[in-house]
């Protein structure tokens, strides 16, 4: 199983890939990853901001995230996170 630290770590190698081609300018890794309490069958929950909107692009990108971390991702975008939502998120987010 991999950590935070390997999911960090590949996320940043691809940020500026993922930049160019979606516009995704900041990764956040949060749930059970960010809180260390993962276990073999958890998803990778992710929060993205984008600079632009990208439309169905969403989900190629949640596709290539799953290639690059051979696991199920939960994708979220900032921008359509209610606020309530983001502040309980922003607790134990883990910024790329």
């Amino acid at each position: 199983m991999q950590t935070v630290i390997d999911i960090k770590t590949k996320l940043a190698r691809n940020k500026s890939l993922y930049h160019e081609k979606y516009g995704a300018k900041a990764f956040g890794i949060f749930g059970s990853y960010s809180r260390g309490d993962q276990v073999n069958s958890s998803d990778i929950d992710i929060l993205v901001e984008f600079d632009k909107p990208i439309g169905l692009a969403f989900i190629d990108l949640a596709e290539d995230l799953e290639k690059l971390l051979d696991a199920k991702v939960d994708l979220v975008s900032k921008r359509a996170i209610k606020p309530r939502m983001l502040k309980s998120i922003e607790q134990d987010i883990i910024y790329v």
